[in-house]
């Protein structure tokens, strides 16, 4: 099934590609590659606020996480045209903003994982980091980046 028709069955629709809070851009293009800047998590347009071990559940980052899934998706297909194009999602970074007693980052970006699997299924598998950090721009409580391997 193609990723496309894959975002239909699970009632996904992609949004638009984020204007950059700072300095840089959505997404840049080298060959094959696409690499996809950092993308907070956000809730009903907003930065999804929180930290991990404090007043965000393990759950509930990894819901945040599927949301910045979602969101880089709707990224990557507007710098590539159509997600058919993605041929592996090659890397993830995780950055989950806890405490330092919170050991359970790498079940947070599960949420992003987890989604990239049932969106692309085999080419889908990809590498990860997924890393505890003291603060995320405007306090969001998850930023992932990613980076894709594409056709065309």
């Amino acid at each position: 099934m193609s990723a496309t028709a894959k975002l239909k069955e699970l009632g996904i629709t992609l949004p638009p590609v984020a204007i950059p809070a700072a300095a840089y851009v959505p997404f840049v293009r080298t060959g094959n590659l696409v690499f996809l800047s950092g993308h907070i998590a956000k809730r009903e347009g907003k930065p999804w606020v929180g930290q991990l071990g404090s007043d965000i559940t393990t759950e509930e980052g990894k819901a945040a996480a599927r949301a910045v899934a979602i969101d880089l998706l709707g990224t990557l297909a507007a710098a590539v045209g159509d997600l058919d194009k993605v041929t592996r999602i090659v890397k993830v970074m995780s950055l989950v903003n806890s405490v330092p007693s919170f050991t359970e980052q790498h079940l947070v970006t599960n949420g992003c994982s987890e989604l990239l699997g049932q969106v692309f299924g085999d080419k889908g598998a990809h590498a990860r980091s997924a890393f505890g950090v003291a603060q995320i721009p405007m306090g969001a409580c998850v930023e992932i980046e990613l980076i894709a391997e594409v056709t065309g």
